[in-house]
């Protein structure tokens, strides 16, 4: 039976080797993107195309059509793939529309090679993009789903790429477009017939040797972070590129970059559930290399589940108000049956309707919530420092760690159908961008909250950060400024200063302001002349090239333009060599500076010291409210990781 999705929905898929079909009105030209369990990209490698139109399991039409069928292997998928997303684009310089907005709604289905469909889905409600992400295919708990994405993108493949993490997004949708253009046409071919085992080619990959702490070991989950790239980046020698078939050929799985290695750690076994009971929830039920990676990809693929069970709930609810107002238009439309008993029969049955699709669509979300919250229960007691809450046991028996960890906690997501479940919100490492705690009213959840109550909490939120930063790095490898103008946050600070955590005390007054802007300006020019030279040996042997994080209290006050302009530059140019700014700050303090800081605020994360809804997942755009970390009332634990911090710090230094 064919399961019609809505956007947001998922459903499972019975089999590895499909066919993805296209429909459309006009020509369009179809791609597809693979992605890590983070949904990132790794290169151009792993995007297929019409110019490239061959991956390894995955084959892509070379020309501009009404009518695609895509050719998918799920297990000969590159390793560490976990996602591929369908893309759908309109193609530029052909005298065509631009717009999906003008041309008939794209109808996408999967399908077994025998033509049966298993789910389809017609993108509906666009208007002026002309790339969009129809279908992703993505793997949960070793079993693959499909999920109707829709996503448009008004920019066009260039802005769809860029979203998905390729840096050279606009160079491959030239790309694109030129292969389009020269009409590089042939017929895609299904699948060969898959050989025994014993015939087939496929080959893993060796694990690159760790370079350092800050490297990213080997896995099947997220590592397209850009700060480390691949960990295939520092193996000897390019590949070679991936042998093409021959038009209507089989397609060729065989990646000769690769060498034979072990396969990585297998998951935790789950106990059989008994028959018509959902399975059991193990805490590492993940693919990964190692029980932190895969406790991680275990949360990510929590939030995703939580996302879709309510994106299917709230499109249950939505299709069910629809419905059945328009059974009662019918009945009111009809002056006969407006009144009386025909009247009122027509209007309860509409109701009953309603209400028996709505009590479905609530049984079925509060059986995921009620797997998921079991999930939740065993997983959260396994979670290390980074990933934990301050509550946790783990930090009762706390030590300095010798490794950067993946991630870092940053507090909590829930929606409203889920006040009981709390994700944790972790953000890789290290920072892509830097974070901004705001300290103002807008949006704030907490009507009680007056102005002065919300900069303290604010100042405390990132005194929490930033010690919880502080204390999954190694000794020596993190560092923390605070410039704090005024001296408003003193008493806020004290754990940080009476520690002996920060590198020095809080800089106050516009000089001290001026001097750690000036010396952390200095080392990004001095890393980046490093880094792009291949010269970190030339580096002053006083430079701190350790991860930096400048806290930035009360700001604007005390900050002339020069400042300013150098707070920008530490935004823009700091995390791709270490260098991360923390701004507490209200937005509309900075008002007097006009759009002079705009691009300053746009380049951080911003998180607020009471629970807001301003999060928005990238899948259907559902409002998460987020709760910031909080440390248990008269709880010691912040202090005393902090003392071990500083301890670990004072012995490194010797």
């Amino acid at each position: 039976m064919t399961a019609e999705l809505v956007r947001g929905q998922n459903h499972p898929l019975p089999q590895v080797r499909l066919e993805i079909r296209v429909s459309a009105g006009k020509p369009i030209v179809a791609g597809a993107t693979l992605g890590d369990a983070q949904g990132k990209v790794r290169g151009i490698e792993w995007v297929a195309h019409p110019g490239a139109p061959t991956l390894p399991g995955v084959e892509v039409s070379e020309q501009a059509a009404a009518d695609h069928r895509l050719a998918l292997d799920l297990d000969a998928l590159p390793e560490g793939a976990h996602r591929v997303h369908v893309l759908l684009a309109l193609p530029t310089g052909m005298g065509g529309p631009v717009r999906f907005g003008t041309v008939a709604a794209p109808f996408v289905a999967v399908t077994a090679l025998d033509g049966s469909e298993v789910a389809s889905y017609t993108l509906t409600g666009l208007d002026s993009e002309s790339a969009v992400i129809a279908l992703e295919l993505y793997r949960r708990q070793g079993a693959w789903k499909v999920r109707a994405v829709g996503q448009g993108y008004a920019g066009g493949l260039a802005a769809l790429l860029a979203d998905q993490g390729l840096p050279e997004a606009r160079q491959l949708a030239g790309t694109i477009d030129d292969a389009v253009a020269r009409s590089l046409a042939r017929s895609v071919a299904p699948p060969p017939a898959r050989l025994p085992d014993s015939d087939r080619t496929r080959q893993t990959a060796a694990p690159a040797a760790p370079q350092g702490a800050a490297t990213v070991p080997p896995q099947q989950g997220p590592s397209g972070v850009p700060q480390q790239g691949s960990p295939y980046d520092d193996l000897p020698g390019s590949p070679d590129p991936v042998p093409q078939s021959g038009p209507g050929g089989p397609i060729n799985y065989h990646h000769p970059g690769r060498q034979t290695a072990a396969p990585p750690p297998p998951p935790p076994t789950v106990p059989p559930a008994p028959p018509g009971q959902p399975a059991q929830p193990v805490a590492g039920d993940a693919t990964g290399w190692s029980m932190e990676e895969r406790l991680y990809n275990q949360v990510w693929g929590m939030f995703e589940d939580l996302a879709r069970t309510a994106a299917a709930y709230r499109s249950a609810v939505d299709f069910a108000d629809s419905r059945m107002e328009q059974e009662l238009d019918r009945v009111l439309s009809d002056p006969r049956s407006r009144v009386g008993r025909q009247g009122d029969a027509a209007r309860e049955a509409a109701q009953a309707k309603h209400a028996q699709l709505v009590d479905q669509a609530k049984a079925a979300l509060d059986r995921d919530l009620t797997q998921l919250i079991a999930e939740s229960d065993v997983v959260e007691p396994a979670l290390p420092p980074a990933f934990a809450r301050w509550d946790s046991p783990v930090w009762h028996g706390y030590q300095v760690p010798m490794e950067i960890p993946m991630a870092v906690r940053l507090g909590d997501l829930l929606l409203p159908e889920s006040e009981s479940l709390r994700i944790p919100m972790l953000v890789r490492l290290p920072l892509e961008r830097g974070l901004w705690i705001d300290s103002g009213r807008a949006g704030s959840l907490d009507p009680l909250a007056d102005s002065d109550e919300l900069r303290r909490l604010a100042m405390e939120t990132a005194v929490t950060h930033s010690a919880r930063l502080l204390a999954v790095y190694p000794p020596g490898e993190f560092t923390v400024h605070v410039v704090d103008p005024a001296g408003s946050g003193a008493a806020v600070l004290a754990p940080l200063v009476q520690s002996g955590a920060l590198a020095a005390p809080p800089a106050a007054g516009a000089a001290g302001v001026a001097d750690v802007l000036t010396r952390l300006t200095r080392r990004v020019d001095l890393m980046q002349m490093a880094v792009r030279g291949g010269a970190s040996d030339s580096l002053p042997p006083d430079l701190d090239t350790a991860e930096q994080l400048l806290i930035v209290n009360d700001f604007p006050h005390g900050f002339d333009d020069r400042a300013v302009t150098q707070l920008r530059y530490l935004a823009d140019e700091g995390p791709a060599v270490g260098a991360h700014l923390m701004m507490v700050a209200d937005r509309e303090d900075a008002t007097a500076y006009g759009p002079l800081l705009d691009p300053l605020w746009r380049s951080l994360l911003r998180l607020t010291p009471t629970p807001d809804d301003h999060l928005a997942d990238p899948w259907v755009g559902h409002s998460w409210t987020y709760e910031p970390p909080r440390v248990p009332r008269g709880s010691q634990v912040l202090h005393q990781a902090l003392a071990r911090v500083a301890e670990a710090r004072r012995a490194w230094g010797h």
